[in-house]
């Protein structure tokens, strides 16, 4: 597993442990994290306290994003493909897509270079999370399903 992707992964756990949603993120830059987070929508009571804007908020004012990589354990989706946007984010490395498809499209249209590194255990946490809290894993995606 990339080692980027195992810090986000580590992120993931540590949201699933604490009762959330098991997404993690981390954001990289000259080959060094410079921001992580995980989902804290639970946590937090905020319904936008994603992953990715977690990771964000965690990295702080960087400036200029450019040369920097988002890893996320899942697929980012359409909020959180709009910081990606939004910041000039140009590569985004997903580590699964089985379980949500996400915003993959909207980014590549919009330039950024997503890599779906379809990651056994990304999707085996997921899987997981979906199986055991339905109701909260469709709440998180904005689904009545």
């Amino acid at each position: 597993m990339d080692k980027f992707l195992r810090e986000a992964l580590d992120e993931a756990r540590k949201g699933y442990c604490e009762g959330g949603i098991p997404i993690g993120s981390v954001l990289v830059k000259d080959g060094r994290v410079i921001g992580r987070g995980h989902n804290q929508r639970v946590q937090k009571d905020d319904p936008m306290a994603h992953a990715e804007i977690d990771c964000l908020r965690q990295a702080g004012r960087i400036g200029d994003y450019h040369g920097t990589a988002l890893y996320s354990t899942l697929m980012p989706c359409h909020l959180c493909a709009g910081a990606v946007i939004q910041f000039g984010i140009k590569k985004v490395f997903a580590g699964e897509s089985r379980n949500f498809a996400g915003a993959q499209d909207l980014m590549r249209r919009l330039g950024v270079e997503v890599i779906d590194l379809d990651d056994p255990e990304c999707a085996a946490l997921m899987r997981r999370f979906i199986s055991e809290k339905p109701e909260l894993w469709n709440e998180d995606i904005g689904s009545s399903a």
